[in-house]
């Protein structure tokens, strides 16, 4: 059939609406940048704001050549895609499988933010130590063996997690689990930052916190809302909760902080917020406003007691990767067996069965089983991939320890991210080793603030 004869039955308010969101989910991956960057010492500020913002050619590059086929390929298997629309070959005005209203080329890049941000989330757990050459290859790599795989279980119609009527509206275990569990593996592999356990790592900019929980939020309205593939109630639906879920995620991290600072903490906020976000990611589709609340409290306090979990087990995830996206994943997953609402799935024709509330037990098992085997795929076959990397000379993992004391941004880039402010730090040191040379020097602006 040709594209002219399929034209008249594409609505223009939802294309335009998926369009929309395109673009919002696209701002959020140099969102993660900041939010990264505003963590990390000053000396890694720029070249963590890169490394996420260069997820966006690369696997747009990796989406054409065979991405999105891997993916979403209409003859695919039960584990993975072929081929069928490698380079975009017959990805054109047909309808999407998504939703008749839609042409599949608009389904293809939209989905294509999704893989994009993706790494970009796993690779803060690498922060202050990964290079950057070996890190653009890991991405390239990871999305076709990793992200691919698992976005094709749980999103094409002929994936296996889709086969057994498995719930997941925006990303739960694609997105999130998986990311979670590439960052373990990825700080577990790479071993722990210099000075880990005798130096503090402290943010050096919460206004750049900030700044990246602003962008992820306002994109996350595209990146759930979006996902009901249409200009439609569901999708405002999705959107209400995501908004309420990010408001009570934030506040309750931040008041489990308070009672521990009696502070009321910026970055506690921010932290919380997106682990709100996260928990609601895969039920956002699927649940009501009134339950939105409890995975916004659920995935707050959840994912603020899991970052003791690297202390307890001696790794070092510099930016929590793992306990925000990985742990907040899990629960958002298995709350959705329970509170799964097929009336709410119905708002745009979907059928479903619920979940517990709608007397579906079963559906617990079904996302509990999605939840592990996003994360243990995900963490074997990125510790495998890293392993392989590492014993090739040309794509060694990780900076030697006096490149670590210098910074990546210098190392790596060659630019730092506070000229003007390094400026001024080595005119205080030439002030203090002139008047006291026994003193000791600053390094950084980051001595500046915490010394």
């Amino acid at each position: 059939m040709s594209e002219t004869s399929q034209t008249p039955q594409f609505k223009e308010g939802d294309i335009a609406w998926m369009l929309t969101s395109t673009a919002f989910v696209w701002l959020m991956i140099p969102g993660v940048g900041f939010f990264y960057s505003g963590m990390a010492r000053s000396k890694n500020a720029l070249s963590l704001i890169m490394f996420c913002f260069l997820c966006v050619p690369v696997v747009a590059m990796q989406w054409f050549i065979w991405g999105y086929s891997l993916a979403f390929s209409r003859t695919g298997g039960l584990f993975i895609g072929n081929l069928r629309n490698a380079f975009f070959m017959n990805v054109r005005g047909d309808p999407t499988l998504k939703a008749e209203s839609l042409p599949e080329i608009v389904h293809a890049i939209y989905q294509g933010m999704f893989a994009a941000i993706t790494p970009s989330l796993a690779i803060g757990s690498a922060a202050e130590r990964a290079r950057m050459m070996p890190l653009l290859v890991f991405i390239f790599v990871w999305s076709t063996l990793v992200y691919d795989v698992i976005a094709c279980w749980i999103w094409s119609a002929n994936g296996w997690y889709k086969t057994v009527e498995g719930l997941d509206f925006a990303g739960g275990t694609p997105v999130h689990i998986s990311s979670g569990a590439a960052a373990l593996a990825y700080c577990v592999v790479l071993g722990k930052r210099h000075g880990h356990g005798r130096d503090e790592f402290k943010p050096h900019n919460n206004v750049n916190v900030i700044l990246g929980t602003v962008f992820l939020w306002f994109g996350w309205f595209g990146f759930n809302g979006g996902s009901a593939f249409g200009a439609n109630t569901r999708a405002a639906m999705a959107i209400m909760v995501t908004n309420t879920a990010a408001s009570f995620g934030g506040l309750a991290w931040m008041l489990m902080d308070y009672r521990l600072e009696r502070k009321f903490s910026a970055l506690g906020f921010c932290s919380g917020a997106v682990a709100g976000l996260v928990c609601i990611t895969p039920a956002s589709g699927y649940v009501s406003p009134p339950v939105s609340v409890l995975f916004g409290i659920a995935g707050g306090i959840a994912c603020n007691l899991a970052v003791k979990l690297k202390h307890i087990l001696d790794f070092d995830d510099a930016l929590d990767v793992f306990a925000v996206h990985a742990v907040g994943g899990i629960v958002g997953n298995v709350l959705l067996g329970f509170f799964a609402d097929k009336d709410i799935a119905a708002l745009n024709g979907e059928t479903i069965h619920g979940g517990v509330i709608d007397g579906h037990s079963i559906q617990i098992g079904y996302q509990l089983a999605s939840s592990a085997a996003g994360l243990a795929y995900s963490f074997c076959i990125t510790a495998l991939i890293l392993y392989i990397m590492d014993k090739i000379p040309c794509l060694k993992l990780r900076m030697e320890p006096e490149e670590e004391e210098i910074g990546t941004d210098e190392t790596e880039l060659g630019e730092p991210a506070y000229y003007f402010l390094d400026r001024v730090v080595a005119s205080i040191q030439l002030q203090i080793a002139s008047k006291a040379p026994q003193q000791p020097q600053l390094q950084s602006i980051d001595h500046l603030h915490y010394s």
